[in-house]
């Protein structure tokens, strides 16, 4: 027999109503949702564009990648090339590193995630491999490792090639895989200000270019970008509570309007959408019935998290359910496959989960067997 436990969700006091789509004035954009990757809104999110300062965040994935593996140091130094060094002259953002500095690999990361600084971008892509264009390499390689199609890195800063390009959709696919595989990291794109102790004169002090950060709204992250081909563009997070977003758009006319039009993209979404977490790799636990077992329930869970976002006005016809032919039938195996979660939308199936024994359930012996079917047959399913 198929049994369907059901699973409801309580709306209480709701009177939010769902709002159209907000008018975004960019050429592109794209909203997600940080835990169930769902679209909240696009705006032509395949469109190309040249990414500008925010190439700069695979830059650093790169770094933290070497770095979660122990294969670079926050504490290594790489020695300043005049190559580098040109791009601290006046009209490009900057570390102001001198030729020769000994910079540690922990002060290129803060120029460049804090000050946006393309000098520094440069010093860490030759100290790590040995030259702009190797680096730009492992850059492409590593987004087409996460799921960016859509890209080509010539560089580590970003800066005037008409051969670096990206979309919005791609770099919200990297900037998720930069919070998702290094939190520890990516803590360091919250820092407002980076003062840099230059050869030669005074500290330089620099703010965050992010503008959201300023407005204690839960930003995060991520990172600006400019070109004037391109004109301003921003990815950019929220974290409230245990929900995140994630925006990217480009194209914006001006600082303000890539301030303000991000942030109302971010607002609406949060407004007019819930994300719920439906199951947590194995720590979300159902329990179900057990025949000649030598337990009544035996214990299952997913072996993914899943989480569905849904907007507010469509809350209350989302459902939850467990299907399984039973009661389960001992022996029972550790990993076996012995149900699904089902999730719907309406009568549509938006997702559905298979779910594993946590342990191994022996049968019982001989004759308490015999006893129970005996019971069965004469008292029914008691």
């Amino acid at each position: 027999m198929i049994k369907l436990f059901f699973i409801t969700f309580f709306i209480l006091n709701f009177t939010t109503s769902l709002k159209a789509n907000p008018s975004i004035d960019a050429r592109t954009a794209i909203l997600i949702d940080f835990h169930s990757n769902e679209i909240l809104y696009e705006l032509d999110p395949d469109a190309q564009i040249y990414p500008a300062s925010m190439t700069k965040i695979m830059t650093s994935i790169i770094a933290f990648d070497l770095l979660k593996k122990n294969k670079l140091s926050l504490d290594d130094t790489f020695v300043v090339s005049e190559n580098a060094w040109r791009l601290s002259q006046s009209g490009y953002s900057s570390m102001f590193i001198m030729v020769n500095d000994q910079v540690s690999v922990e002060d290129l990361l803060r120029g460049i995630i804090v000050a946006s600084g393309n000098d520094a971008c440069v010093a860490l892509a030759e100290g790590i491999a040995g030259s702009e264009e190797n680096f730009a390499e492992m850059m492409n390689e590593k987004a087409l490792e996460i799921g960016m199609t859509s890209t080509n890195f010539t560089n580590s800063s970003g800066i005037n090639d008409p051969d670096n390009i990206s979309t919005v959709r791609d770099i919200a696919i990297m900037s998720k895989h930069l919070i998702e595989t290094y939190p520890k990291f990516y803590e360091i794109f919250k820092e407002k200000y980076f003062t840099w102790d230059r050869t030669g004169g005074d500290p330089i002090k620099q703010g965050n270019r992010n503008p959201l950060l300023y407005k204690n709204i839960g930003a995060d992250g991520v990172k600006t970008g400019y070109l004037a081909v391109e004109k301003y563009s921003l990815a950019s997070s929220i974290k409230k509570k245990d929900r995140r977003l994630i925006a990217v758009a480009s194209g914006f006319q001006s600082k303000n309007s890539r301030s303000t039009e991000s942030l109302k993209l971010l607002n609406w979404g949060y407004r007019n959408s819930n994300t719920f977490e439906i199951s947590k790799k194995n720590k979300t636990i159902f329990e179900l019935d057990t025949w000649l077992a030598k337990k009544d329930k035996v214990q299952v869970t997913t072996k993914e998290d899943f989480y569905i976002t849904v907007r507010k006005k469509d809350i209350r016809h989302i459902s939850v359910s467990i299907k399984y032919n039973g009661p389960i039938i001992a022996p029972i195996d550790k990993g076996e496959k012995i149900a699904e979660l089902v999730i719907k939308n309406k009568e549509e199936i938006i997702k559905t989960l298979p779910l594993y024994a946590t342990d191994d359930l022996k049968k019982v012996n001989f004759f308490k067997s015999l006893i129970t079917s005996i019971n069965f047959l004469i008292w029914g399913d008691v």
